[in-house]
Formats: structure tokens, sequence, C-alpha cells
């Protein structure tokens, strides 16, 4: 069974929202199992995740885009993770990541290549989407990847809305399907 991890931080409850249907996407892949982290208001996980980072074919990042970048609390988890890069025990491993934020664009891509440099640091194997942008002039804002990221996943919930109301149900759509991806390249590689 290929294990999936989801290792994110959320301000507001939107990217956990996010979060939880990358989750299921992989969850639904067969042969992996998937499991979400959650970083502290602090920027802390306990060391029964960073136990579980270390057993994981794959890891998800996820974090807001906050000011052209992901929270600080993200960042200090990154920092953090210096131990395993000294080990080189997260080499390997494949890697993928997700951001959301108030506005369409929202400077998300610079939060995305963060996640994407972070992942290369460790040596990791980058997926990026590997979805079609919804591109067509029949195009709807609830279509699939929508706003056309092949890095990483993006979703938008705008500043007023709470969990309930965003990120739209196209994003949390694509986000199932970049979730069932990478936990399909994660079984792949483990088999």
């Amino acid at each position: 069974m290929a294990k999936i991890a989801v290792v994110f931080f959320s301000g507001y409850g939107h990217t956990t929202k996010q979060a939880q249907a990358v989750l299921e996407g992989a969850a639904e892949t067969a042969g992996a199992s998937a499991s979400l982290i959650a970083i502290s208001a602090e920027g802390e996980i306990g060391d029964a995740d960073w136990a579980e980072l270390a057993a994981a074919d794959a890891i998800i990042f996820g974090s807001p885009t906050y000011m052209a970048g992901p929270a600080w609390q993200f960042k200090k988890f990154a920092d953090a993770s210096s131990k395993p890069w000294f080990t080189h025990s997260w080499k390997d491993k494949i890697a993928a990541g997700f951001t959301n934020s108030a506005s369409p664009i929202g400077d998300k891509p610079m939060t995305i290549a963060y996640l994407m440099t972070l992942a290369m640091q460790h040596g990791m194997i980058w997926i990026g989407t590997g979805m079609m942008p919804s591109s067509q002039k029949t195009a709807q804002r609830n279509d699939i990847n929508f706003f056309g990221s092949f890095s990483g996943l993006v979703a938008q919930s705008p500043a007023d809305a709470t969990p309930d109301e965003g990120p739209f149900p196209g994003d949390l759509a694509t986000a199932r399907l970049f979730g069932a991806r990478v936990a399909g390249y994660a079984v792949k590689t483990r088999g």
C-alpha cells in the first residue's frame, strides 16, 4: 500500500477544506492510503507526524498564499525539515503542492514555486496537475482546472467567504483529481 501524507497549514479553514479534498482523491485511489498532517498555529507538527512523513511514499505540501508566499507557519515547518534533509530521508519520494488565496491569482504561483523548491532541495520528484486548463469561451468558474495551473494545485476562497463557501466546488473537484494523480504515481513507483 502506497502511503500519501498531506501536510499543510490553514489560517482560516479554507486550505483545510482544500487539503481534505486532496486527501479524498488520494484515499480513493486503489492501492493507496492517505493521511492529513495539520501544521499548528505555532508552525509545528508532532514527532509522530515527522515519523509519518518519513514513512510516506508521497508528500503533498499545502499552504495558503499570504503576501506572495506561504504562511510563516508553513515556512517554520519547512525550516524544521532540515533534519530529514541532512539524512536525505525524503530523497526520491514523490512531492506535490497546493495553495489557496482570496484573489483569482494573488501571486499563488510564488507559493507553488516555493513548495517545488523545497521538494527539489530534498531531492524529491515533483508531480504537477497534469490537467488541461478550462480555457475555452464556454468555460465556467466551476470547471476543472479553471485557473490553468500546471505546476501545482491552486484554488480561490474570496476574502469574505467562510470555509463552507470557499474554495469553490470546481476547485475542490480539481483537488480530488490532483490527490488521485499523486497517489496514482505513488502506487506505480511502489509496485
